[in-house]
């Protein structure tokens, strides 16, 4: 099969399933056209998963269709954008339908789960290696950036940490327990917080998305802000399947293990008090940010490896 049979039958279908509000033209042109909205900015980001270092060899190809949109989309969650369209750059060894039908459906779900219509790609033959670009739009000048932290804000962190990183030990168990089940399934099936990224433009002061370790990435937004913040372990959401399976270790996965892909955000104290419950709930408060440099757990200061690197650390 070639490269425009394969376009055609793999990958034009999905462009057609999911609407876009400002997507213009999609795949078939040399070029897609996206039209903004006047008074909105446009918000984009570009992800590129590899082989054996951001997803296992031999991955389930609908898996994978699925978590390569939904790891790209968490970036806009981290923005506060609203999800409009994406293209898709695939390089895979050889054409197999087989291999192809399974990534488009998985990736078919996550397209019409996160309302985000293919505007068009490439291909190509080499080592698989997928690169997504994701495209999303905010009310001008709403975004939220990582570099808006100030001391006395609120540090929260939405759902559970460290299932997925977990979820490593176990993916070749051929009868997951329930509890192995419920991690494979955070690490399978990524859930990117776009309603709630979108849900806390105008309360949160700072965001970034959890992908390389809470300590990796908590510490991006510090970096950009200038200033420091203290976390209490206690306060960490830990998921039951993740305390049965590790016990004690467990806190060291909510802490430095990546692909869970939450939200970590500062929030000043008198806009979380004014919350609403909706966006309340899907939160905890962990810590608060301070004007002393450093992050510092249970009062000590945080050293060493704190999350994954793709220079230091192999998945």
């Amino acid at each position: 099969m070639g490269e425009f049979e394969l376009i055609q039958r793999y990958f034009l279908p999905l462009a057609g399933q999911q609407k876009s509000r400002s997507l213009i033209l999609g795949p078939g042109d040399d070029c897609a056209i996206q039209r903004i909205p006047a008074g909105r900015d446009l918000v984009f980001s570009v992800d590129t998963l590899v082989e054996g270092v951001h997803f296992p060899r031999n991955y389930r190809p609908d898996y994978l269709g699925w978590r390569a949109l939904a790891v790209a989309a968490s970036d806009l969650a981290a923005m506060g954008a609203d999800a409009e369209c994406f293209t898709l750059a695939v390089t895979m060894p050889e054409a197999d339908e087989q291999w192809l039908a399974g990534f488009a459906r998985g990736l078919s779900r996550a397209s019409k789960a996160f309302g985000m219509a293919l505007a068009g790609g490439d291909t190509t033959s080499g080592p698989l290696t997928l690169t997504l670009q994701v495209h999303g739009t905010v009310e001008q000048g709403t975004a939220i950036r990582r570099s808006g932290a100030r001391s006395g804000d609120l540090v929260a962190v939405s759902g559970t940490l460290g299932d997925a990183g977990a979820a490593l030990d176990y993916l070749n168990e051929a009868s997951p327990s329930p509890h192995v089940a419920a991690v494979l399934d955070r690490y399978h099936s990524p859930r990117p917080r776009l309603a709630l990224g979108s849900a806390v433009r105008g309360i949160a002061s700072a965001a970034v998305d959890i992908s390389d370790g809470l300590l990796a990435d908590l510490g991006h937004i510090l970096e950009a802000s200038e200033v420091g913040a203290r976390i209490d372990s206690a306060r960490l959401p830990v998921s039951m399947p993740l305390k049965r399976l590790k016990g004690d270790a467990a806190l060291d996965f909510a802490l430095r293990s990546g692909d869970d892909y939450e939200l970590c955000l500062t929030i000043p104290a008198e806009r979380w008090k004014n919350a609403p419950d909706e966006i309340r709930k899907q939160l905890s408060v962990i810590g608060t940010v301070e004007s002393r440099p450093g992050l510092f757990l249970d009062g000590k200061p945080c050293g060493g490896d704190t999350g994954f690197d793709h220079f230091r650390s192999r998945r």
